[in-house]
């Protein structure tokens, strides 16, 4: 048997026994109208209706679909509900365990079943950017030949990660993140249908908004997590999921925490206001309260980019590169374990050295552009390279600085009205006090004016 083969005697043991899958499995939708979400993608007419015959008898275009988006979107679901629409057999391989191996059984049972009964083949392959650029080309003939309907997902950009050969023959669709009255309209049709919880236990407001916050957009982890509450509620003979109940069953304490309102942008404000002022740990006490309200890892790390810019600059040439590296990891590893790189770069912002020249060097500089002050370029720098420059004087009288023994060309390079203005004034704070060095250094031998 192929690996993950979604068989249709699986299929029928879920639906006589459901008790006996995971609630996330049984509330997965069994056609694309009962899909949350994702109404861009859902549109009468568009591209994944016609895929599973839907929006006229014209051309359904590619047979084979790469889904775009973060964890819990629908990937899987979309896969699984184009198999149920088509009438197709439904095999799912995952980039991380499999390999050409395990792809050309796959497609050798897919021409079998086509050959033998008639029946066609959906292949979803999760996390397709793990796959090497060989493996990926082991998929390029059964695409081409239409041997399976290759449905592949992947959370990292597809340009960089999937090779073009494959993107070309293939219609990306990009999923976008569930909001939380997408989640909150699984939840309450997952504690009402007969499929899921069938009004077994009901749930109280606050405890819908702390399993909201717990999900972050993550469908699949909404349904996890109810269906974990549920099952300790009715261990103790309730029929009301409590927030204490919640609470213990997820191991984690229900904050006070708007995501979308004031509450959101305080806790981020006192967060960057922490790192400012120093205090490493009220920093790490409101990165710890946005991680636990579900913030969403990729605002707290942009938030820590503009930070290493703004409040450090460089005093601590490092912190940049430490927030962007952070920014990369977050997006590569996602909850929990970005909780540790979110923390290692909060804790070096926070006890970096700071500046904010860089900060007040470039809003200066705007302030100037903005009211005109700006003049042409001096003749000397102007580009000298095209045919009739010389004759323009563009270039002449250019003095190439590394012709010099120090290196620096005493010649006028801001245009007339600016000549003499100065923007970047570092500070003596940590390494920004070599560049305080090195302004001093080169303004005196450019025989520049102080404003």
């Amino acid at each position: 048997m192929e690996p993950d083969l979604f068989t249709a005697a699986a299929e029928e043991r879920q639906e006589k026994d459901p008790t006996g899958s995971p609630l996330a499995v049984r509330m997965r939708p069994r056609t694309l109208d009962e899909v949350v979400g994702q109404q861009h993608l859902l549109k009468p007419g568009s591209p994944l209706r016609r895929l599973v015959g839907e929006g006229g008898s014209g051309p359904a275009g590619p047979s084979s679909v790469i889904l775009w988006g973060p964890p819990g979107t629908g990937k899987t679901t979309l896969a699984y509900v184009v198999s149920k629409a088509t009438n197709k057999r439904f095999v799912e391989l995952s980039a991380i365990t499999a390999g050409v191996k395990e792809v050309r059984a796959v497609i050798d049972g897919a021409r079998r079943a086509v050959g033998g009964y008639g029946k066609e083949t959906v292949l979803f392959l999760d996390e397709i950017h793990r796959f090497s650029k060989a493996q990926q080309d082991s998929l390029l003939p059964a695409v081409e030949n239409r041997w399976v309907t290759l449905i592949a997902a992947t959370t990292e950009n597809p340009y960089f990660s999937v090779i073009s050969p494959l993107l070309s023959r293939s219609l990306l669709l990009t999923l976008e993140p569930l909001t939380d009255d997408d989640v909150r309209g699984l939840l309450r049709r997952a504690l009402a249908d007969e499929r899921g919880l069938a009004g077994a236990v009901a749930l109280p407001e606050d405890t819908e908004e702390h399993l909201l916050r717990i999900a972050g957009g993550d469908a699949r982890r909404a349904l996890t997590a109810l269906e974990a509450a549920a099952g300790a509620a009715l261990d103790k003979g309730e029929t009301e999921v409590g927030l204490t109940t919640l609470e213990e069953t997820v191991d984690r304490a229900a904050v006070k925490y708007d995501r979308d309102g004031d509450q959101h942008y305080d806790v981020a404000s006192a967060l960057i206001k922490s790192i400012r002022g120093s205090d490493v740990d009220a920093a790490l006490h409101y990165l710890a309260r946005m991680i636990e309200a579900g913030e969403d890892p990729r605002f707290i790390a942009r938030r820590l980019m503009i930070s290493a810019s703004e409040d450090i600059g460089l005093a601590d040439p490092n912190a940049l590169p430490t927030a962007v590296a952070a920014a990369q990891a977050v997006a590569m590893i996602g909850f929990p374990e970005a909780a540790l790189t979110l923390s290692h770069a909060t804790i070096a912002l926070a006890l970096a050295p700071k500046s904010n020249a860089a900060t007040t060097a470039i809003g200066a500089a705007l302030d100037d552009v903005r009211k005109g002050h700006a003049g042409p370029v001096p003749a000397h720098l102007r580009d000298s390279h095209y045919k009739g420059a010389g004759k323009l004087g563009h270039g002449q009288g250019y003095v190439y600085p590394h012709d010099l023994p120090e290196g620096i060309a005493a010649q006028q390079y801001a245009p007339d009205e600016l000549k003499d203005r100065t923007y970047y004034a570092p500070t003596r704070h940590g390494a920004e006090a070599r560049y305080a060095d090195a302004v001093e250094w080169t303004r005196g031998h450019l025989g520049r004016k102080r404003s």
